[in-house]
């Protein structure tokens, strides 16, 4: 697995970018994989499905489905789109220090 060095920070990450070490997911990291999903700030939306994806996989040890993370944020998925360009799968669960998602989220 190929190491990368984000804003100081040296982390295991899979070929599609996603961290292997989650215990080393810190906001600062977010902020700093968010740069690479082209997103030049994390604002307070962001953070709630952030936030979210994190607590829920947390509990569930999974990432929610799609469905479930629009009607618990109350966010519309189109709006989700527009947070991150690259999808909830993709880029939020990413940026939120979760593993790759198997299925859809």
């Amino acid at each position: 697995m190929p190491v990368i060095k984000l804003d100081g920070i040296e982390v295991e990450v899979d070929e599609d970018g996603f961290i292997q070490e989650p215990d080393k997911w810190s906001e600062e990291l977010a902020i700093a994989i968010a740069k690479t999903e082209d997103i030049p700030e994390l604002t307070e939306d962001h953070w709630k499905v952030i936030n979210y994806l994190r607590d829920y996989y947390q509990e569930f040890g999974i990432a929610p489905m799609i469905r479930k993370l629009c009607k618990d944020t109350g966010f519309k998925l189109k709006y989700i789109y527009e947070l991150f360009p690259s999808g909830p799968a993709k880029g939020a669960c990413k940026i939120a220090g979760l593993p790759k998602p198997t299925g859809c989220v």
